[in-house]
Order: structure tokens, then C-alpha cells, then sequence
């Protein structure tokens, strides 16, 4: 049946103040209906939505290391007027400037309340219809490869590809971009970023994570204490984590 991206799941020691973060970020409301803070559209929680990559905000004791999350976002603007006032606005929420060797280059690189890497673009006119979410980054040694995986686990197609840099969106054309970067970074720590993964409506969770396991995913426990829960955690190919869930 196939799998979708609901949403990007970011671990916090304080999920209901990066919720907050990231609900200004995105222009969009933050809702706690139990222990996390799910960020989705105004107008009232609804989960999976049908469209929107929503945001799911985990608290958990640590905090993060220093090492540079391999996934982050990228989000959209649409004037380079709209650009400088979303920076400004989130450095007045809590937001820092980061210089992990962009040089010079027409977008800005900043981290949330905790510490998480993310990108404001300059307009461009691929992302003019992705919404706040132009894209989910994920650093990888072989983005081609990655592309393979990534492409069969959603069925997502190839918008532009080269060694360096593979750019995938679900063949209707709606929602972010998955961008695979090449990079050196070495993936020595859990990131604190990854997808959430659903089966489409009707498909079966344990015939979605065989697929995924055929197409070369491996188990992996992201936290030693979750025991019996609905969702299965996965990495792909080059260990990536990334969870399939479940519908309540």
C-alpha cells in the first residue's frame, strides 16, 4: 500500500517550549494532547492530516550532544522581505545563528531553543507551493543510494539527482521535499530529528516494516525503556533513524 511521512520528530527536554518554537517558525499552533506537543495547521488538532507533514515534539532527560544533527529542515519564504523578518522573529524567540561553514550563502543557518541545526531558504520557486516545510535534509555519504531506499519506502519521485545532491516529492507534487546531501559527517551520535512514517489508509504496519527490512532498513531501539509500543523504529541503509507508526 505504501508509506507516507505524518511528521518530523524532534526530541526536547522541554517539548512544549521547542513546540512553541517551532509552531512560530511554521505559523502554525502548537497542541499537547498527552505527553508531546504535535505542531500542525490552526483550526484544530487532527492526526494523521491528510496533507501536512506536521511536527511531533518528544520530551526525553538528555540533552543533546554537540554533534550536528544529519537531519534538519528547511524552511520556505517567499520575498527576500519575508526572509529577514522570519529570522529576526525567531532570534526574538530564541533562535541563534550558527556557522557550520555555509560561507557565504543566500540562506540562514540558525538552531531552535535547543540546539537544532535548520535552514531559512531565500524564495525560490521550487518551494513555492511546499508550504513553511520547503524540504527534510538529510546529510548522507551516498546520496544515490539513499535515493533508491528512500524513493521504494514512499514511493516518492526523483526531481533532480547528481553525486552530490538527490531531491525526492510524493508523485502528486504536494508537500516538502526529501533532499539528500552528500557530507562528510560522520554519523557518531542519535540524532535528535528523524521521520515518522504511516501506512497508507487500509495498508498492514508489519508488512510495510518487512518491505522496508527487504529493502534494506535495520531494527534499532531508540529508547531502551518505550517496551509495548505501536510504532517500530528502523534505520535505513546508512543509519538514519526513522519510525513506522501505527494508527490509533
Amino acid at each position: 500500500m505504501g508509506l507516507r511521512p505524518v511528521h518530523v520528530n524532534i526530541k526536547a527536554v522541554d517539548a512544549s517550549v521547542v513546540g512553541r518554537f517551532w509552531a512560530e517558525a511554521l505559523g502554525w499552533v502548537a497542541y499537547t494532547p498527552g505527553v508531546t506537543t504535535y505542531v500542525g495547521p490552526p483550526g484544530g488538532l487532527v492526526w494523521p492530516d491528510p496533507v501536512v507533514v506536521g511536527m511531533d515534539v518528544v520530551p526525553v532527560p538528555g540533552r543533546r550532544t554537540a554533534a550536528k544533527n544529519r537531519t534538519h529542515l528547511d524552511l520556505a519564504t517567499t520575498s527576500l522581505a519575508h526572509q529577514a523578518e522570519l529570522v529576526a522573529r525567531l532570534e526574538g524567540h530564541g533562535a541563534r545563528r550558527l556557522d557550520i561553514g555555509q560561507g557565504d550563502v543566500p540562506w540562514v543557518v540558525l538552531a531552535d531553543p535547543e540546539g537544532n541545526e535548520f535552514c531559512v531558504l531565500e524564495p525560490r520557486e521550487r518551494y513555492r507551493d511546499t508550504g513553511p516545510i520547503a524540504a527534510v535534509v538529510v546529510d548522507c555519504a551516498e546520496p544515490r543510494a539513499m535515493a533508491r531506499f528512500w524513493g521504494e519506502a514512499m514511493g516518492w519521485t526523483v526531481h533532480r539527482e547528481t553525486d552530490d545532491l538527490v531531491l525526492l516529492r510524493a508523485a502528486d507534487g504536494t508537500g516538502p521535499y526529501l533532499e539528500l546531501f552528500r557530507s562528510p559527517t560522520a554519523h557518531t551520535a542519535p540524532d535528535r530529528v528523524h521521520l515518522d512514517l504511516l501506512a497508507d489508509l487500509g495498508g498492514d504496519k508489519a508488512a510495510e516494516v518487512a518491505r522496508l527490512e527487504a529493502l534494506g532498513a535495520t531494527g534499532l531501539d531508540l529508547d531502551l525503556d518505550q517496551g509495548d509500543v505501536p510504532w517500530t523504529c528502523l534505520s535505513d541503509p546508512e543509519g538514519n533513524a526513522f519510525c513506522v507508526l501505527a494508527l490509533p
